[in-house]
Parts: C-alpha cells; structure tokens; sequence
C-alpha cells in the first residue's frame, strides 16, 4: 500500500514538473480566434487554421510558440474576445514575459493569404512578427 502511494505521489511531481516545463518554455501564443460556421465556410476555416499551424509548427518545432483556437462563442473566451476585439479570423500573435505582454494584430497577413496563396511569403511575414513580438 505504501508503495503504490509512493509510486502514485512521484508520478504526479514528475508531471508537475514536466508541465511547468513545458509552460515555461513558450515564449509566444499564436492565437486563432474561430466562430461557428456553416459547412462550406467551415471547411475554408478549418483549411486556413490548418495551414497556420503547420507554418508554427514549422518554424518553431520545438515548441516555444503555439497556437490556439479561441472559441468566440465559448463564455469562457468573452474576456479575450474583448481585448482584442475579436471576430471570425482574427489572429493575434501574444508574448508574455513576467512583467509585459506584446501583442500584434497579424490578421491583415491571413486575410491576403487567403486571397494569394502565396506559402513562402505568409511564412517570411509570420515568422517576422513572430520575432518582433518575442523581442
């Protein structure tokens, strides 16, 4: 009995550690605020999320930058839909450090992606505001 609490109390420290680890080593939130859309323009939603991810998931593999998906109909997300003044395709890139917190408005970049298609250029105009903003 002892044993299994012992094993059971050193499990969850060592996932405490790792996840304080891990929280601490984002350096930005990519944040992709979503409303709930029908079929066809979900599809053009989730296609577009998808490719912002896998641009983040390319240039910072190792994990210092995320991105989230913000509900904007989820109550739980009313503050920051506030802040930024969020709609459907809003994309907010955030940078916190103990005493500040950066923020830009990269939704411009998204919108004239979806128009152009250009890959190279959304990934050389992302990955720039990902790093002034980590500054």
């Amino acid at each position: 009995m002892k044993k299994s609490i012992l094993v059971i109390s050193s499990f969850l420290v060592i996932l405490s550690l790792n996840l304080k680890a891990q929280t601490n080593s984002v350096k930005a939130e990519v944040l992709y605020f979503k409303a709930n859309l029908a079929c066809c323009q979900a599809k053009a939603c989730n296609a577009l999320e998808g490719d912002i991810r896998s641009v983040v998931e390319k240039l910072y593999p190792s994990g210092d930058v995320v991105i989230k998906v913000i509900r904007l109909a989820d109550p739980a997300n009313k503050a920051l839909v506030e802040k930024f003044s969020a709609k459907s395709q809003t994309v907010v890139i955030v940078s916190k450090n103990k005493k500040t917190e950066k923020t830009v408005d990269v939704s411009e970049i998204i919108r004239n992606y979806s128009t152009n298609k250009d890959r190279a250029s959304f990934e050389t105009e992302i990955n720039n505001r990902i790093t002034e903003v980590m500054k």
